[in-house]
């Protein structure tokens, strides 16, 4: 990795974080002086802000929640106003703001709700209009009687008449009169405006999608979303399903980002998360890279916090309002990314920060079934979120929490209530808890008190969260005991860290200061990457590593540094890092793993670091079986952006 300039400036912000900063929620209407940066991250129940002020460095820290349509439209801008002390229709002026980074779930929200491109075209080669839905032929729940097949995002499929074999030999030539014919159609007479193009072999022989491609934007379809340009890797379903996920997620954030900048001074930069933890432009940022956008702001902010602190293995512990993320990270292993992830029963094949999410957040919704205490999936949500948020909602773990004492309604934010400006009602609380004891109390035959109630809400929780730091932790062979730390941010993470790290023998809890909005500081934190990746598929020998391995990487470095200077004119190439990638497999074998692929690297250097990676991982390597080199990726990484010196220091 680069070090320079821009690495400064983020261990000087690491370590510039202000103890007292604490969230405002009241709106300051005299005007603020100077020029804000503003880190943003658009939760499902609340929108956290950190505004930092150029020179000075100040802090200035931000909740709100994300849905609350009687007060104002949208929650980023209103913290943008907040802060810089705007009425609510207030233009916002361009000497106020120096950048926005943000990370939204506006698209996690889409996909999880299916409420995404409601008219979606499918386009691929004649003869296979179902292979997504076909798909892999996995059963999950393989003794379900009540079977039910996966719901695909688009709502029609359109087979093109053409063909091209694996070998790039035209089998069948496109049609381009009938595609021009019959996507005009589509259009015109169906109300199609967004389609998805996958064609066979089309990411390695990209003529005819690009032909494809070219004709519906001729005919203007608003997004068009063409594989080899979104996913240019080998196996059609998982390219097909990502291709489909861009298309069907664009639009709807497209709209989302158009909203953020139409409020934004003309020219403001504006970057957003994107999954795999870097930033990028808004023009670049599109939907399969955005499915984990606001949790990866998180992950980022833990890894540069830890390590700056002498935590070099952390569990992270990233507990919101809708649902809990964690995640593994080891300074000596950099960030674990996944690279085909099932997202809300969807294949997407994208980079993605590795993390496990579970339905336990303090708005996951605490019933009693007659049975036993249930906990989640179901969330309060913003609107009308906990009981006790004087909106009428259910009882959840914000309100368990409010029944143990653990929160205190005085201590909390008084932002509820018609005028924005009551305190938590620990009263309906009660009630309701005492309700449900009475309930309780009738069915188990003994008395139970409303506090045991709330009590046994919460080990479920607790339960349900430990379960998911152990599928990313000791399942794959690293023992959380020995060394490591619970790193907890989130809204509600403090209320659990000790229950959770307890429940897991982890010795260590680190609470960050600003752990209630730390996903938005990991969003200033954060570098601008872009990373680009290739099919390779050629044994790894000496023979072949040369043209068929190295070839690709060198391709790959020249796009990815192309795609820095794009969205970053003032990028200095000599602060850009490459970071090179094989991905590797045992021939007959379906399980890839990264490795580095510094310059000067050879086939039997990379062969041998891949037997003993295999070995860690798995517990056993086949060094006599011959390895397979599938995927080339490079990581384009600009670190500048970030604090500067004199603002780290005035505000430390």
């Amino acid at each position: 990795m680069a070090t320079g300039a821009g690495a400064t400036r983020r261990a000087a912000a690491v370590r510039a974080v202000p103890r007292s900063a604490r969230p405002t929620q009241a709106r300051n209407t005299t005007p603020r002086p100077g020029r804000w940066q503003f880190w943003i991250d658009r939760g499902g129940t609340f929108t956290d802000v950190v505004a930092v002020e150029d020179e000075s460095g100040c802090f200035e820290t931000l909740k709100l929640l994300s849905e609350n349509p009687e007060s104002y439209d949208d929650a980023a801008v209103e913290g943008i106003r907040r802060v810089l002390g705007l009425c609510q229709n207030d233009p916002i002026p361009a000497h106020s703001v120096s950048c926005v980074k943000m990370g939204t779930t506006v698209a996690t929200n889409a996909l999880l709700e299916r409420k995404g491109e409601a008219k979606l075209l499918f386009v691929c080669t004649k003869g296979f209009r179902d292979v997504l839905k076909i798909g892999y032929q996995n059963r999950p729940k393989i003794f379900d009687r009540d079977i039910r097949k996966p719901d695909v995002l688009y709502s029609e499929c359109y087979e093109c008449d053409e063909r091209v074999s694996v070998d790039g030999e035209v089998l069948r030539e496109l049609d381009e009169e009938a595609v021009r014919r019959d996507l005009a159609a589509f259009k015109h007479e169906g109300g199609y405006d967004c389609c998805a193009i996958a064609l066979l072999h089309g990411y390695r022989h990209t003529s005819h999608e690009e032909r494809v491609g070219a004709i519906a934007r001729e005919l203007g379809y608003s997004q068009v979303s063409v594989s080899h340009e979104t996913v240019p890797l080998v196996k059609l379903v998982g390219r097909g399903d990502t291709t489909v996920v861009d298309a069907y997620l664009s639009p709807i954030l497209r709209r989302y980002v158009d909203k953020v900048e139409r409020e934004l001074p003309e020219g403001c930069d504006l970057q957003f998360m994107q999954s795999n933890g870097g930033l990028t432009s808004s023009r670049a940022f599109r939907g399969k890279d955005a499915i984990l956008s606001g949790p990866a702001g998180g992950i980022v902010a833990c890894a540069k916090t830890a390590s700056e602190c002498g935590h070099p293995k952390i569990v992270t512990f990233d507990m919101g309002g809708t649902s809990t993320d964690v995640a593994h990270y080891d300074a000596a292993l950099g960030y674990e990314r996944t690279y085909e992830s099932v997202v809300a029963g969807v294949r997407v094949r994208a980079p993605m920060m590795d993390i496990h999410t579970v339905a336990s957040g303090g708005g996951s919704v605490c019933r009693f079934d007659g049975n036993r205490f249930r906990v989640g999936p179901q969330s309060a949500g913003a609107d009308p979120g906990p009981c006790s948020y004087r909106k009428g909602g259910p009882l959840t773990i914000t309100d368990c929490n409010v029944m143990c004492g653990k929160i205190v309604p005085e201590l909390f934010p008084s932002v509820f209530g018609p005028d924005q400006n009551e305190p938590l009602d620990a009263e309906a609380v009660i009630r309701k808890f005492r309700d449900l004891a009475d309930e309780a109390s009738a069915l188990a035959g003994r008395e139970m008190t409303p506090q045991e109630c709330a009590q046994g809400f919460l080990s479920v929780a607790v339960d349900q969260m430990a379960l998911a730091i152990k599928k990313i932790s000791v399942q794959r062979g690293y023992d959380v005991t020995r060394g490591y730390t619970l790193l907890c941010f989130g809204g509600a993470g403090g209320q659990h860290a000790c229950l959770v790290a307890q429940s897991l023998g982890i010795a260590k809890v680190f609470v960050h200061p600003l752990s209630g909005v730390l996903s938005a500081y990991g969003m200033g934190l954060a570098d601008v990457i872009a990373l680009k990746e290739r099919t390779v598929e050629v044994p790894l020998s000496d023979g072949t590593f040369k043209d068929c391995a190295l070839g690709p990487l060198e391709q790959l470095e020249r796009e990815a540094l192309g795609a820095v200077r794009e969205q970053r004119p003032d990028a200095d190439e000599a602060a850009v890092s490459l970071i090179r990638r094989l991905m590797v497999r045992y021939a007959g074998t379906d399980t890839a793993m990264a490795l580095g692929c510094a310059r000067g690297r050879t086939a039997g250097e990379v062969a041998r670091d891949f037997h003993e990676a295999h070995r860690g991982q798995f517990g056993f390597a086949l060094e006599g079986r011959e390895v397979i080199v599938d995927t080339a990726t490079v990581e384009a990484v600009w670190a500048g952006g970030g604090f500067s010196p004199a603002a780290a220091a005035a505000a430390a």
